[in-house]
């Protein structure tokens, strides 16, 4: 049986799909917090945070619609970092929880390639739709895995850039520093990320009337 040829994605159509819930589950969150932060205080900003994050849940299962799975793992981070910042009332002990937990996200991805599931493709596909008979190819499977070790180093490298900045620098300095590091760490990978995914699709574009089932 011959499949039909997979029309490969624009570039600024994968970015226009995938930057919108970026924005909502990661950048937003942050940002709502250091606006509070200066404004309210630490509780203040606390409690603003988490709530953006559960009111950006709430909508999408009122409306039906999907949670992406960045803002599954933003809600269950800034739950425990409330609950822990709350408690000690400390600005280090709040800031180094997303730290702690992003080392442990990154040895979940670490687990999901060796289990043969990368957890990338999970959260991509809550971006981008791919035919199944795409994503059961060996080469898209080959790429998930990669990718999924790529981003698990990237989270380490932030963490432990982050950490080191944590507690050996003031918070102002942390902030800024951090906040500039993770950027241009991220970035990087993110570029490299779909560079990679065009050039994988490509290919498939490529090979696939030769493709039989």
């Amino acid at each position: 049986m011959n499949h039909t040829p997979f029309a490969m994605p624009r570039l600024t159509a994968l970015i226009k799909q995938a930057v919108p819930r970026l924005l909502e589950g990661v950048v937003a969150p942050l940002a709502v917090f250091y606006a509070a932060l200066a404004v309210l205080g630490l509780r203040g900003a606390l409690m603003a945070a988490i709530s953006w994050v559960y009111l950006g849940v709430l909508w999408r299962l009122v409306r039906r619609q999907p949670v992406p799975g960045t803002m599954i793992f933003a809600a269950i981070a800034i739950t425990v970092r409330t609950v822990l910042g709350l408690w000690s009332g400390s600005a280090v002990v709040y800031f180094i929880q997303p730290e702690l937990g992003t080392i442990v996200i990154s040895m979940v991805l670490l687990a999901s390639v060796r289990m043969r599931r990368p957890l990338v493709e999970k959260l991509t596909l809550d971006y981008i739709h791919l035919p199944s008979f795409v994503l059961r190819h060996q080469r898209v499977q080959r790429f998930f895995a990669r990718i999924t070790l790529l981003w698990a180093f990237v989270l380490l490298v932030n963490s432990s850039v982050s950490i080191w900045l944590l507690l050996h620098q003031s918070i102002g300095t942390y902030l800024l520093v951090r906040t500039t590091a993770v950027a241009v760490i991220t970035g990087i990978a993110f570029l490299a990320s779909v560079w990679a995914f065009r050039r994988v699709l490509r290919r498939l574009h490529t090979e696939a009337p030769a493709v039989t089932g």
